[in-house]
């Protein structure tokens, strides 16, 4: 009798995928959902490149992020011991692309490192540089060579890889050196979702960015249809408590609401 099924290999990448997961549901992260009016900010990113700078949304709100940390550096912290944190001058910020190997499209990580130093026109041409990538099965992290011991990590049985991960966690500087400080996952690039997505991580901090839907909503008291972004927030409790979580929101809705100086193409 002819089986109705069949098997297909699991990319390697996959298996930190499942560890991360794993690990991150031990974090005491705070769970917050949001909606930006992106409305104003589309528009003047339209006309930047309708003159010549060619800014990507999502190199913008890397930026509005990093511009935010700024101001509330403890939301990007590490939890050094139960008495300090250990905060890093720099956003190194860690997010996920989709890349072609053989016949399967597998999510790679990459480092976007001291994105606080670079202007969000710098941000946009690494992540194309990204896209344009060339990738094969032995990469664990896009533009980066990996080394003998971190392909080994994926022959490893499970309990060793979680002993690896639990060493990576206790050592915030090695941490911050190999996945950074910040996460941000956009599945909203994927195509469109109306809702959010509740993902998990093992960063401080970890954005979750949906997609850009069409809602209506009231402006100065009238309701008119705006371009509305959900977007999934986790937050350490360990690292920060919920006053300094609200304010840490409340600036981070006003950059990406309002943009300021976020959306130019200088550094400032």
């Amino acid at each position: 009798m002819k089986n109705h099924y069949h098997y297909t290999s699991i990319p390697q990448s996959r298996i930190a995928t499942f560890d991360v997961y794993s690990m991150g549901l031990l974090k005491h992260h705070v769970i917050a959902l949001l909606e930006f009016d992106v409305t104003e900010i589309r528009q003047k990113l339209s006309n930047l490149r309708k003159n010549g700078s060619n800014v990507s949304f999502n190199a913008w709100l890397i930026k509005a992020i990093s511009k935010t940390l700024e101001k509330y550096p403890d939301a990007s912290s590490f939890l050094f011991s139960k008495k300090k944190l250990i905060t890093f001058n720099d956003h190194n910020i860690s997010f996920l692309a989709e890349k072609q190997i053989g016949d399967q499209k597998v999510p790679l990580p990459v480092v976007l490192e001291k994105v606080n130093l670079k202007s969000a026109l710098e941000i946009s041409r690494e992540i194309e540089n990204v896209k344009n990538h060339t990738v094969t099965k032995k990469n664990i992290v896009i533009d980066k060579k990996s080394k003998f011991y971190e392909r080994l990590y994926y022959h490893l049985p499970g309990f060793l890889r979680k002993i690896i991960w639990r060493y990576i966690i206790n050592h915030p500087r090695f941490a911050f050196e190999k996945m950074g400080n910040v996460s941000v996952t956009s599945l909203g690039m994927m195509g469109k979702i109306n809702g959010w997505f509740i993902h998990r991580s093992i960063h401080p901090i970890s954005f979750g960015v949906s997609s850009i839907i069409k809602k209506p909503a009231v402006v100065d008291n009238e309701i008119k249809i705006r371009e509305i972004l959900n977007m999934t927030i986790l937050i350490d409790h360990d690292v920060i408590d919920g006053a300094y979580m609200v304010r840490f929101l409340k600036e981070l809705t006003r950059n990406i609401e309002e943009g300021g100086s976020n959306y130019n193409c200088t550094n400032a």
